[in-house]
């Protein structure tokens, strides 16, 4: 059975992504897992020099589809899709953001959960590579074996770090996500500088996935003050 996660990309009020993150974290962390079945993996900033701005995106993991299941018909049982007893924290939430997208996700049976990161204190990452790659229909689950595998392995040679590693669900089974930490600045350099000049380190990825991946895209993350990668343990605790 393997753990199912809601991976957010949220659109958020220019000079409010702070106050944002304060109230997902701290303001609704508590209350998913108390009622919800659901931890938070990671609250990140999207580093506007890689992509579109202002962004937050959250990830928030569950057991499996079951649990996912519940969290979901507790939210559309109410007529208005709210949770009354919620009202307010919709309301301040409303007014922190404005639109986004989500996706739901699930993990390869070897990718770490947050309880494996809050174990050991957090990634201690300076940054994230949020990484998606497309690949043609039912080859995600090979495409992935490939990341958390040997791809695994050519990314430890910079320094980098598998966080977490996914197939994008309700699809045509041709997404997967990877998210890799990066322990400093310089391993950052050193990787896309490879990528840049078309380093054999960097293609070796390619090379392994010769005729499934159609695209590739990454942007930079940075952890929000109360992520569980930064601090160890859940908002609130």
């Amino acid at each position: 059975m393997a753990r199912v996660y809601i991976h957010e990309v949220v659109d958020v009020v220019g000079t409010e992504r702070q106050r944002y993150q304060e109230h997902v974290t701290l303001g609704w962390g508590p209350i998913a897992r108390a009622t919800r079945r659901q931890r938070c993996f990671g609250v990140f900033t999207l580093v506007g020099s890689t992509g579109r701005w202002p962004r937050v995106v959250n990830l928030w993991e569950f057991d499996s589809f079951a649990d996912l299941a519940a969290d979901l018909e507790f939210e559309v049982s109410n007529p208005q899709h709210r949770d009354p007893d919620l009202e307010s924290w919709w309301r301040a939430a409303a007014e922190l953001r404005h639109g986004g997208e989500d996706r739901i996700l699930v993990a390869h049976p070897e990718s770490p959960g947050v309880g494996h990161w809050m174990g050991r204190g957090g990634t201690g990452a300076v940054a994230y590579l949020h990484e998606t790659l497309r690949v043609g229909p039912g080859q995600a689950a090979d495409a992935l074996d490939v990341v958390v595998g040997p791809a695994s392995e050519d990314h430890a040679a910079f320094g980098l770090v598998l966080v977490g590693a996914f197939r994008t669900a309700m699809v045509a089974d041709d997404e997967v996500v990877a998210v890799w930490g990066v322990p400093d600045w310089p391993a950052w350099v050193a990787y896309e500088e490879a990528a840049a000049g078309g380093g054999p380190e960097f293609l070796r990825l390619w090379e392994r996935l010769s005729g499934r991946v159609h695209d590739r895209r990454r942007v930079l993350l940075v952890d929000a003050e109360h992520s569980p990668l930064r601090t160890g343990r859940q908002p609130g605790e």
